[in-house]
């Protein structure tokens, strides 16, 4: 079994340990819930204090020139883009995740109803992220079409002559599972469809290339493994090949050719600016800029295949510990265990307690979180996301440690861990 000296020996030799210290982390805190939300940058407090004592308070309305508030959407998307693989002037940050979903599979049915009407068809995930289903719900009766789910494994073989869309979530939230993107994608495209990727658990977390994929659009969230803050504005990119077929649906004045000409006609901008909306939350797109940048500060030191290997390692450490130490507790373990087919995280599961076991961690200062199984044949999770730029392999240890004593004890059995609260 790997001890707590032997975890203390790999984060000594760890190139991205000293990343570490770009965060606030909370003493004794073991923080296991980077895929919900990031930890917040050092350099946030002051980055946002500058912006509304100096920019706002000083600067006033010129700011939106002189300190270049016009251009954040375009200059953050360009920092996402080095991470997603897609090129300079492609991605927008901007809104939310569920609103950017709703732009750009509206593009794509429209795709499908301009080139194959009779395709009618949207295909997903069973298990997608909610706020993906809900939308692609809404959308298919706005456009007469139809929502449907496959389970994992079977997505291929939902594809057909009618599917005028595919819309999946990278990384599921639930178990941590990825899908290929590449296969997945030219699979769409063989039966005719196009491709639409959620990337909200891997933006910053697993390396992402749109482009190597052929990959048609994509969205993503800034609030997770890009440290952005709670409700950080999300991104959206467009393959360049469907820039300029369609007009988005939220034709706001921002994403107008000329917004401060305040015309009555809208004219679409030229550029991925046409998948704006309206006035842009400055503060909040402040506060992500400090987060994508800690991102990526691993570039001089490996970049994303770097955050990937360190990952894999502390996932790794994570399953093998958590069988070796919590053996006989019924625990479970839903993410993968092929590293092809794993996030950055890990989900366990348990028929019983799952929820007030993590709470009970959370009360040692063990944070993770906790999913529901729904009645959809899932079981309850425990789920626990490894940042690699500031969980250590001394954390996992720890972490499991404190997992091992909770199920031992039975301390989750205690009537405080067991009241739900609003957010688990």
């Amino acid at each position: 079994m790997t001890s707590l000296q032997d975890c203390r020996a790999l984060d000594a030799q760890d190139p991205l340990h000293e990343l570490r210290g770009l965060f606030t982390l909370p003493e004794g805190v073991i923080y296991l819930d980077g895929n919900s939300l990031g930890v917040l940058p050092k350099a946030v407090p002051g980055r946002i204090a500058q912006a509304v004592s100096e920019e706002w308070g000083q600067g006033l309305i010129r700011s939106w020139n002189s300190a270049g508030w016009f251009d954040l959407p375009q200059r953050l998307g360009n920092k996402i883009a080095a991470l997603v693989g897609a090129g300079a002037g492609e991605v927008v940050a901007t809104d939310s995740t569920s609103i950017n979903l709703y732009k750009v599979l509206s593009a794509a049915l429209r795709i499908a109803r301009d080139s194959a009407p009779g395709r009618k068809v949207v295909v997903s995930e069973r298990d997608n992220f909610p706020t993906d289903l809900y939308i692609a719900q809404s959308l298919c009766r706005e456009w007469g079409c139809q929502l449907q789910l496959a389970d994992d494994g079977d997505i291929e073989g939902a594809l057909g002559r009618e599917t005028a869309v595919l819309v999946l979530t990278h990384v599921n939230y639930r178990t941590g599972a990825m899908h290929d993107m590449k296969a997945l994608t030219s699979a769409a495209h063989e039966s005719g469809a196009t491709a639409v990727w959620d990337l909200a658990h891997s933006a910053g977390a697993v390396p992402v290339d749109l482009h190597g994929a052929g990959a048609d659009f994509a969205i993503g969230c800034g609030y997770k493994y890009l440290n952005g803050g709670p409700g950080a504005p999300a991104f959206a990119w467009v393959h360049p090949r469907h820039l300029h077929r369609f007009e988005q649906p939220l034709a706001g004045w921002w994403s107008h050719a000329a917004p401060f000409e305040f015309t009555p006609e809208y004219r679409p901008a030229p550029d991925i600016a046409r998948y704006l909306c309206g006035t842009q939350p400055i503060l909040s797109m402040t506060a992500l800029e400090c987060g994508i940048d800690t991102v990526l500060a691993a570039q001089p030191l490996g970049g994303m295949a770097a955050l990937r290997a360190k990952s894999l390692a502390l996932t790794d450490l994570f399953i093998r510990l958590t069988e070796e130490r919590c053996a006989g507790h019924g625990l479970g373990l839903a993410t993968p265990r092929d590293p092809a087919r794993r996030g950055s995280q890990v989900s366990l599961t348990r028929g019983e307690g799952a929820y007030a076991i993590v709470q009970a961690l959370i009360a040692r200062g063990v944070i993770g979180d906790y999913r529901a199984g729904n009645g959809a044949g899932h079981a309850d999770i425990l789920r626990f996301g490894f940042t690699p730029l500031y969980i250590g392999f001394e954390d996992v240890w720890h972490a499991v440690e404190h997992l091992g004593q909770v199920l031992e004890t039975r301390d989750w059995q205690q009537s405080r861990f067991n009241q739900k609260q609003a957010v688990t």
